[in-house]
């Protein structure tokens, strides 16, 4: 079995160049410090230390130097200044490409993670060099602003250190993917979520955070992942105000939308006489809405909409000539509010339904 490396390793051709920079005084040439570049790249990718490589260049450097005149000295130290110097940016060369390699392969991996994209043995043999157990169940929490982030922008470093000193080592992935944050984590460790939620809010000046549900297996990831971008759409489209979201507690959206064209019908046939109020039925469904979203409570509503109690009253009263169904009644409320849910969804009246 072989032995580990050790400085002497990468010393092939050093001291033969000291030597001669010794007699003649000289400066490397440009081969010569092409030479300790790859000498430093291959000590890095062979997972030796920069510390060592350059302490095993110096001794090598002092016994050069036993006997030198003050004027040899000199040239040797300028030598060894360029020796040194080229052998770090080889080592740091190195490094930095295992660092772009390493990015990428995160970068692959999660969009095969989010997407599905991969064989799903292959993927959990993946997600344990990031960090995850894809045999468990988990849940993923995504969060948007007012602006796109990536895995570099402050308010991914401000997330990332916050549970990180926080929690440690559990097995989360942090990430961003198309100007969101995202944060994958094991089903059980629903604090783990609900913290990224609060400091992802925070980090990106009141943005929104969608948690989707809870998924088992290599496949749970992307359903999660996919449940909390729908819960962004809809808060988009319902403008809901609340700033974290579950996408178990808003289901009953993607159900009431399953029959579009059954909801397109329920809309025109309860609020298409809306059209006949004067300034069309925009008016009128923001007064349904901020009703409705006030819990029926007609005071809250109109000091919403900046309207006087009686102007409101007035408003309920001609929703209910032109419409048939009164708000106040239990069943007819329930069949406008549906058609409010309805129209906030299908965006009626801006689209023709």
């Amino acid at each position: 079995m072989a032995g580990r490396d050790t400085s002497d390793d990468y010393l092939d051709g050093y001291e033969q160049i000291l030597a001669d920079v010794c007699v003649t005084g000289r400066r490397l040439t440009r081969e010569e410090l092409e030479s300790r570049r790859d000498v430093g790249e291959r000590a890095a990718e062979a997972g030796f230390g920069l510390r060592p490589l350059v302490r095993g260049y110096l001794a090598s450097t002092r016994s050069t130097c036993l006997g030198l005149s003050r004027a040899s000295l000199d040239h040797v130290l300028s030598a060894v200044e360029q020796a040194v110097d080229a052998l770090a940016e080889g080592y740091e060369r190195a490094q930095l490409v295992a660092v772009r390699q390493e990015e990428a392969a995160r970068r692959e991996f999660i969009d095969d993670l989010l997407h599905g994209r991969s064989d799903p043995g292959r993927l959990a043999e993946r997600a344990e060099r990031f960090g995850l157990l894809l045999s468990h169940t988990h849940a993923v929490a995504v969060a948007e602003g007012p602006r796109a982030y990536d895995d570099t922008h402050p308010a991914a470093r401000t997330v990332e250190q916050a549970l990180v000193a926080r929690f440690g080592n559990r097995r989360i992935l942090l990430t961003a993917k198309d100007g969101r944050l995202i944060c994958v984590a094991p089903a059980d460790q629903d604090d783990v979520l609900m913290y990224f939620a609060k400091q992802a809010h925070a980090a990106t000046e009141g943005g929104r955070v969608a948690i989707g549900r809870p998924q088992p297996g290599t496949g749970g990831v992307v359903h999660s992942y996919e449940e909390a971008l729908n819960a962004l759409d809809l808060a988009e489209r319902m403008n809901l105000d609340d700033p974290v979201l579950r996408a178990a507690e808003l289901l009953v959206f993607p159900v009431l939308t399953r029959d579009r064209q059954a909801m397109a019908d329920l809309v025109l046939s309860t609020l298409g006489p809306l059209r006949q109020a004067r300034g069309g039925p925009g008016p009128m469904l923001e007064t349904l809405i901020a009703y409705f979203d006030s819990g029926c409570n007609a005071a809250e509503a109109a000091r919403r909409l900046s309207l006087s109690a009686r102007a409101f009253t007035y408003r309920l009263e001609r929703i209910q000539q032109l419409t048939g169904a009164s708000p106040a009644d239990p069943v007819h409320r329930y069949t406008l509010q549906t058609a409010v849910i309805g129209a906030r969804l299908l965006d009626w009246p801006s689209k023709e339904l």
